[in-house]
């Protein structure tokens, strides 16, 4: 205490001249309407650049949860591109009181509205909104890229309802498949493998066919199976057929680099020129299908068993 005193004591000029000139410039702001508006026009300003540069220190040190919520956001928005598979059903015709002033009392059949919510198909009701395509958000945290096999790791597993066997996509189309996983990681067999090949047709014409990797550039890949009387063009968009239940029908795969007629084949050989770069791949979706139990169920009970060395 005795300090302060003395501190008080040695600098009391300074100290009272520092008191009278805030008590000057209070009453110089507060007396004069145009000197208030310029202070606090001023004040405002140094204060919003005070407040902008905190932000942006704050929001350096948030960037990774405000990815995860944008990677969330961008799941569910690219989740109502894919049409779920009643989306080109009509619901069954439903029976109607007879109308009024009908003598005959005749039962009427008439269909619902244009865009039901739920759809009847054989007296089973069934939303009509509801996409058979949810995507679950991953990071990508570990990748390969030299070697004729590659895979990926992700941070997502069991727990967020990965499961081996599930398609995974990049923002820009078709990256690969679910290999394993446990409670909280999984990998993945990427596009570059090969054993990896995905159902694909044309866009322009839906000739269909399979994309899969030669083993060599990782910004190209093969399309098999399009017949020589086929017409190809340069450019050609590649997306996925839907026929394998493993992604959504319409994804983007690539667009046509090159074509070429070999004479000993009945096909053409297409190179692609693939849409995502897997020399910077960090944030995917994983894509599940729900009606695909069902489907796999239907189709084993149906086909035959696929020989060694067959392909479906």
């Amino acid at each position: 205490m005795k300090n302060l005193f003395l501190f008080l004591a040695r600098f009391q000029g300074l100290l009272a001249f520092g008191v009278l000139e805030v008590i000057s410039l209070y009453l110089f702001v507060t007396t004069s309407s145009y000197q208030r508006a310029a202070f606090f026009n001023s004040a405002n300003a140094y204060a919003g650049v005070v407040l902008a540069r905190r932000t942006e220190v704050l929001d350096y040190f948030h960037l990774g949860a405000l990815n995860q919520q944008l990677l969330a956001e961008n799941a569910r928005l690219r989740q109502q591109l894919y049409p779920p598979d009643v989306s080109r059903r009509e619901a069954d015709s439903l029976a109607v009181p007879p109308a009024p002033g009908d003598t005959l009392h005749r039962v009427r059949y008439v269909r619902p509205a244009q865009r039901p919510d739920t759809l009847l198909l054989a007296q089973r009701r069934l939303a009509a909104r509801d996409p058979n395509y949810p995507l679950i958000p991953a990071r990508v945290i570990n990748n390969s890229l030299r070697s004729v096999d590659n895979y990926f790791t992700l941070n997502v597993g069991l727990a967020d309802g990965v499961r081996p066997g599930l398609g995974v996509l990049a923002a820009t189309g078709v990256v690969g498949r679910i290999k394993a996983a446990t409670a909280h990681y999984a990998t993945a067999t990427s596009l570059l493998h090969s054993k990896t090949s995905v159902s694909a047709k044309i866009k322009r014409d839906n000739t269909f066919g399979s994309v899969h990797w030669p083993g060599d550039d990782p910004t190209q890949a093969l399309l098999d199976d399009i017949p020589r009387q086929n017409k190809l063009v340069v450019g050609d968009t590649v997306v996925t057929s839907g026929y394998n239940a493993i992604f959504p029908e319409g994804v983007f795969i690539g667009t046509v680099a090159s074509f070429v007629k070999e004479p000993d084949k009945n096909f053409w050989t297409v190179h692609l020129r693939l849409g995502p770069d897997f020399t910077n791949l960090t944030y995917v979706y994983v894509v599940t299908n729900r009606t695909r139990p069902e489907r796999d169920t239907v189709e084993a009970r149906a086909l035959p068993p696929v020989g060694k060395g067959g392909r479906r």
